[in-house]
């Protein structure tokens, strides 16, 4: 696999490796920044003063408002270019990570969490345009899979960072300690340099769109893409319930369930994580040699088998070994996604179709976490096991069908619009 790496790098071009850098970059820190809440609901919700469920309305916020910032960011990047696009969604994301560090109130926390939403909701469409716009065909299924994967990074990172760094940090007031973990999230601004430094703009787009005689879409040519567009935002409700209904409850599950302390529970979900990033990269590039739509089909339904031991066994090893299966399966099937969704994409509007199809997909599938619980109380005495045992065997099916019934458009020229 470290081969596998290293070869695909050494035959990008500086300028097709800075690019592809800011963009794996920008998405790994928007989940960075946005994970940060995930770890830290406890210490806000004892600040205020309320309660968990109360501050993770905040989670559901920057979900429910990514469609906008996929649709807003994904224009102005149709219009305007990728890269200074680009530079001004991290610019976005890292002014309401910092603004949410000097919330003065639970209210306010949770508007900054929703603009934070806008923001991050534009980076995976506008990042993933500039990187395949950029990154010559060959090869275009293992950056796909790793792409992705920087939302796993991100996560990792968040988690290593609240691991060493929160429990030593105290103090009051404005600097009080998921504030500070706040301001860490900041950093991310950084990035912008490197992009003004060192990232073109993508040749598709300069080719294309960039001249001031570059004819206008037409609201006709609208009409002709939703079809695919709407076939596209019920694969990614798919894809993301998937996601979703293996990851949001897990933890709990595991917890609660089968009695775990938070020390073991964490173990086992870094061990997921690993699963999740190798997982992509595997089916990713696997994709490129038996196609999009079957790597997706196997990889989802190799999830199935694997549901016994993540869900059914009990010592801390299988279960980490039944996480690590499943996530290398899941976001196997997500590894494919960028890819297969820029192919299927029309050109003129790569940088808006699949960010809006993904992040409605995402807001659709939002409470997933919430239906699960809700029938697991209602039919199972509250028992998450066969809850989330026939969630993954139900939504996989759902995913592959999905996934047959659709086109294909592997190796699709991505250098003109």
């Amino acid at each position: 696999m470290a081969n596998a790496v290293l070869s695909n790098f050494k035959e990008l071009t500086p300028r097709q490796r800075n690019a592809f850098t800011a963009c794996f970059l920008g998405w790994s820190l928007d989940a960075f920044d946005f994970f940060i809440l995930t770890y830290c609901l406890s210490a806000v919700a004892a600040d205020f003063h309320t309660g968990v469920k109360q501050v993770a309305e905040g989670l559901f916020l920057t979900l429910a408002f990514r469609p906008l910032g996929a649709l807003l960011f994904g224009a102005m990047a149709e219009k305007w270019g990728r890269r200074p696009t680009l530079m001004l969604n991290i610019v976005s994301f890292t002014v309401f990570e910092l603004a949410s560090a000097f919330a003065p109130s639970l209210g306010w926390l949770l508007v900054f969490r929703a603009l934070f939403g806008i923001a991050m909701g534009g980076e995976w469409g506008v990042g993933a345009a500039l990187a395949f716009e950029t990154l010559p065909d060959k090869g275009r299924g293992f950056f796909s899979g790793l792409l992705q994967e920087g939302y796993v990074v991100g996560n990792l990172l968040a988690g290593l960072v609240y691991w060493l760094v929160f429990p030593h940090l105290h103090g009051s007031g404005m600097l009080t300690n998921w504030r500070v973990m706040f301001m860490i999230g900041a950093l991310p601004a950084v990035l912008v340099f490197y992009i003004r430094a060192h990232v073109d703009e993508s040749p598709a787009w300069k080719h294309g769109r960039g001249s001031a005689v570059a004819p206008k879409l037409r609201w006709s040519e609208i009409g002709s893409y939703l079809p695919t567009f709407l076939f596209l935002v019920v694969l990614m409700t798919a894809f993301n319930a998937f996601s979703h209904g293996t990851q949001d409850l897990y933890p709990t599950f595991i917890q609660q369930g089968k009695g775990f302390t938070p020390a073991d529970t964490g173990k086992i979900a870094v061990i997921a994580q690993i699963g999740a990033f190798f997982g992509g990269l595997f089916f990713g590039t696997l994709s490129e040699r038996i196609g999009r739509r079957k790597g997706i089909i196997i990889s989802a339904l190799l999830s199935i088998p694997v549901v016994p031991l993540w869900a059914w066994t009990h010592s801390l090893w299988l279960l980490a070994a039944g996480g690590f299966l499943m996530q290398f399966m899941v976001q196997g099937a997500w590894g494919i996604v960028p890819a297969h969704l820029n192919e299927l994409s029309p050109a003129r509007v790569r940088a808006t179709f699949p960010g809006l199809a993904y992040q409605l997909g995402n807001l659709i599938s939002s409470r997933n976490g919430v239906f699960q619980a809700e029938i697991a109380q209602r039919y199972f005495g509250g028992a998450l096991q066969p809850v989330m045992g026939w969630t993954v065997a139900l939504v996989a099916v759902v995913v592959s069908v999905c996934a047959w019934l659709g086109k294909e458009r592997r190796g699709e020229s991505m250098h003109e619009i």
